[in-house]
């Protein structure tokens, strides 16, 4: 398991190097203002439905339902079959009334820049359609313990964005813009090719083809049943960050971008950590829980929880300490100025603050979702979104964008409790044997003594400058 998440982690991280190379491109070529609004929030609608089935949704109610089936090919055929001709007709609807579209989520824009944003969501969200047969394809190639493929095959959007800001560089805003929403689709496209070639080599379009000619009956009445809950369950953090949208369209141009620029630093951490354990667990405990191996299953539990809580524990604090001087080092040039960072760095504070429950709250409810407890799981990130609705309200007149932020990671935080709560404070609390204990306090402290060396180690390089 250790292989398989460093493995995660190499890739996450080399596509979120490229991605920072990208946004720093971005934030000189765009800047934050109206067009930089236009194409994170025509970028933002794919992302979202991206993020919500590539990071669980699908995974979590495809693996245990595969698991289970007797008639595999035909099982994986039928749903592969019926969900891409879900997303087809999703993205032709889009693409058709893709004003009205545009106007649901950002409808502070002004009509002007409502009809320059609709052009370029039509475009963008064809992302959707590969990015479901990507994610398709890589749930097979986890349940084979291949995770090479899919931590990797994210380079090739960013590579492909950054040649789109390189060649449109010096164009007007709006063409730049263009550019890169093409980016976007081919990207998505050469994610499609790798995965295949991946699909090819694990046998995976083999089974797809005896699904195909198959003609014996298999139900997908347990699969829906699971999906439309675990869809809901796993969208909480997603659809937090897409009412940051809808709400900072409302306020002082720039905003929806000092939200996006904080965000993606926030989901450096939760990428390279959350994301690359979560995906390599869940899996396993699906499989031990349907050998009734529970307590193996609860073990390997506990060992990633440690594990990831140290390092949330030392992201946070490195993060909060050194907000300002991440944001000038990687953003603050070109059209991104001394006060577009100063913004940025209190917004990645905010969110900093949910860092933690966010990121431990995926690996409970995976443990939900393995043992088929989807609508309890939907049933709690439906009240956290409410709660980050309420205090989004609560909170953006004193507060403005940093509001919007905050209200996010308190409901992360309402969302880990009740998802604590279902999973059993009793069993939780018996992850707290004395020895991790001991390793959690000295984690805290490397991480703030770390913290204020580098950061001390920047104020001299400064001066020496």
């Amino acid at each position: 398991m250790i292989k398989q998440i460093i493995i995660n982690f190499l890739g996450i991280f080399s596509s979120r190097v490229l991605g920072f190379v990208r946004d720093l491109l971005s934030a000189s070529i765009l800047g934050a203002n109206i067009y930089s609004d236009i194409f994170f929030t025509a970028f933002k609608l794919p992302n979202l439905f991206r993020r919500i089935f590539a990071e669980g949704a699908f995974t979590q109610s495809f693996l245990p339902s595969f698991a289970k089936e007797k008639n595999k090919p035909k099982f994986a055929f039928k749903v592969f079959v019926y969900f891409l001709s879900i997303i087809l007709l999703l993205t032709i609807f889009i693409n058709i009334f893709s004003y009205e579209v545009t106007s649901l989520i950002a409808p502070g824009f002004s009509q002007e820049a409502k009809k320059i944003a609709s052009e370029f969501v039509a475009i963008n969200f064809w992302y959707l359609d590969l990015i479901f047969i990507v994610t398709f394809f890589s749930t097979l190639l986890q349940y084979k313990n291949h995770f090479l493929t899919t931590a990797f095959s994210t380079l090739f959007l960013n590579l492909s964005l950054i040649l789109a800001l390189l060649i449109s560089k010096g164009e007007d805003k709006e063409t730049i813009v263009f550019y890169l929403s093409i980016g976007v689709i081919v990207g998505g496209i050469f994610q499609v090719i790798v995965h295949l070639i991946a699909a090819k080599q694990y046998k995976i379009l083999k089974l797809l083809y005896i699904g195909a000619i198959s003609k014996k009956k298999v139900s997908l009445n347990n699969f829906k049943k699971h999906f439309l809950p675990s869809l809901f369950g796993n969208s909480t953090a997603q659809l937090s960050s897409f009412i940051d949208t809808f709400l900072a369209s409302f306020l002082t141009v720039g905003s929806i971008s000092y939200l996006y620029y904080a965000n993606r630093l926030f989901q450096l951490p939760f990428a390279l950590f959350v994301i690359a354990t979560s995906s390599v667990l869940f899996p396993k405990i699906t499989k031990y829980l349907h050998s009734n191996q529970e307590l193996e299953a609860r073990e390997i539990l506990k060992k990633s929880f440690w594990f990831l809580f140290y390092a949330l524990i030392f992201a946070t604090i490195i993060g909060a300490i050194l907000s300002e001087d991440i944001v000038k080092l990687l953003f603050q040039r070109g059209a991104f100025e001394k006060s577009d960072s100063k913004i940025t760095a209190y917004v990645f504070v905010m969110y900093l603050i949910g860092l933690i429950p966010f990121g431990l709250n995926k690996l409970f409810s995976s443990y939900l979702y393995a043992t088929h407890r989807h609508l309890k799981a939907a049933k709690i990130s439906f009240f956290a979104i409410l709660v980050n609705i309420i205090f989004s309200i609560l909170l953006i007149f004193p507060l403005k964008v940093l509001g919007i932020a905050l209200a996010s990671s308190i409901s992360g935080w309402v969302l880990f409790y009740f998802t604590l709560k279902e999973f059993g404070f009793k069993d939780f609390f018996r992850f707290f044997e004395k020895r991790y204990v001991l390793g959690m306090i000295l984690a805290v402290l490397i991480s703030i003594i770390m913290a204020i060396l580098f950061k001390e180690v920047l104020i001299f390089f400064k001066g020496a400058i």
